[in-house]
């Protein structure tokens, strides 16, 4: 039946659009958070499924060291009196963002085409 390539491609793309606003949302908390000493950048790793979606296949914390600082009198300082800041960038968080925003139109639009598609299927059932 026709309906079956026709679903597939908008649960694909409904897995994209979870997926990338997932992607939103830690980049939102990472630049949130660029001023937080200590806070390391969030990572998302996703992985192809079978059925031609996405998910996340795990989350992790950037092992990239912060920038120290020296201020003696943060209750985070260490013996030295530095400060070790956060390891986010926000040319690399604002880069992300743009990236994931327009993956989630993209696969908004398929999931369009795909709707448009089942509607006309309907219609020429219909008749």
């Amino acid at each position: 039946m026709m309906a079956d390539p026709i679903f597939g491609a908008m649960g694909a793309a409904s897995s994209g659009m979870e997926t990338q606003s997932f992607r939103m949302r830690t980049t939102a908390e990472n630049l949130s958070n660029i001023d937080t000493p200590g806070y390391r950048r969030k990572l998302l790793f996703f992985e192809a499924m079978k059925d031609g979606g996405v998910e996340l296949s795990r989350l992790d914390l950037s092992r990239e060291a912060g920038k120290e600082r020296y201020d003696p009198y943060h209750p985070l300082a260490d013996d030295r009196g530095m400060v070790t800041l956060s390891n986010v960038d926000a040319m690399v968080e604002l880069a992300d963002a743009r990236e994931a925003r327009r993956s989630f139109d993209a696969n908004l639009q398929v999931f369009r085409q795909a709707q448009g598609f089942y509607r006309g299927l309907l219609s020429v059932l219909e008749r």
